[in-house]
């Protein structure tokens, strides 16, 4: 039965936090064991995973069975809205934060070493010319042109908004066709999204000498992008999750915010990739 608008239900005290704090010590010791060579390291990054996904499983069964038990009211609903929206704006600041490293080296670095005293004496023959690896980067590469799976990539993205906009429209309608066609249409996009990321990295490797250790240009072209690559995963595995719910016959067209919670996630993805196609691959 549900609960009235005004009650706000409160769970009670949970051991998976025990197993969140247990997966991400095991994670780190494994971690630091492997990069220091010692046998016991990937066993012990490969038992925090698993007691991660653990801790995942158990978790979110719990949150569904409290959502679908109908024990969630307005007011935990605007909470969850609350969390979210802090979540994605914290997500906004990790983006800026590349973002603003990227204006920093091309609008402000690259040419103050080209010019000025550095210029003159410590890095002379070396152009203020956008995209370089700096001066101390003495190879040849290619930049990663962005008509080409760049922009095959943004028209996948772009249409998936659409698609998961479909399904959500279909949801408050109770079209349960729909909904369903929409987000499994959107799932497929996502991943043939990554596929192609995958394609152009083995381009960038391969063909373009285009690295991580290409200098200024490289980290930040592969930090912004894969950061966002790995967005992408996150967010097609939260589709994938509503996808199950939404066969088993969850969510309403008045009640549905976890559906709404991973749409939100996905735009903010399908923004970011806008903006990564503008200022890294075309400008």
């Amino acid at each position: 039965m549900s609960q009235p608008a005004s009650h706000y239900f409160v769970p009670q005290p949970s051991h998976w936090p025990i197993f969140g704090s247990g997966a991400l010590l095991l994670m780190a010791t494994g971690a630091v064991l492997w990069m220091n060579k010692l046998a016991a390291g990937p066993y012990l990054l490969s038992a925090g995973f698993f007691v991660l996904l653990t801790m995942l499983f158990g978790w979110f069964a719990n949150v569904i069975g409290e959502s679908e038990g109908g024990s969630y009211g307005k007011n935990v609903d605007v909470s969850f809205r609350w969390g979210m929206s802090w979540f994605i704006f914290s997500e906004v600041m990790f983006f800026a934060a590349f973002f603003g490293a990227l204006f920093y080296i091309r609008v402000l670095s690259v040419p103050d070493l080209a010019e000025g005293l550095s210029g003159e004496f410590l890095y002379q023959g070396f152009s203020a010319a956008w995209p370089s690896a700096g001066p101390g980067f003495k190879g040849e590469f290619s930049p990663m042109g962005a008509w080409g799976l760049p922009a095959i990539n943004t028209a996948l993205l772009l249409t998936s908004g659409v698609t998961l906009t479909w399904a959500h429209h279909a949801l408050i309608k109770n079209n349960r066709l729909h909904l369903n066609l929409g987000l499994a249409a959107t799932i497929l996009l996502g991943f043939l999204f990554l596929f192609l990321q995958v394609e152009e990295y083995v381009h960038a490797y391969g063909e373009l000498n285009l690295k991580l250790t290409t200098g200024g240009y490289g980290s930040t072209f592969f930090m912004l992008t894969g950061f966002h690559g790995f967005h992408v995963t996150l967010g097609a595995v939260m589709l994938c999750v509503i996808l199950a719910r939404c066969l088993k016959g969850h969510f309403k067209p008045d009640h549905h915010f976890g559906f709404e919670g991973v749409a939100w996630y996905w735009h903010f993805v399908d923004v970011v990739w806008l903006l990564l196609f503008v200022l890294v691959y075309w400008l």
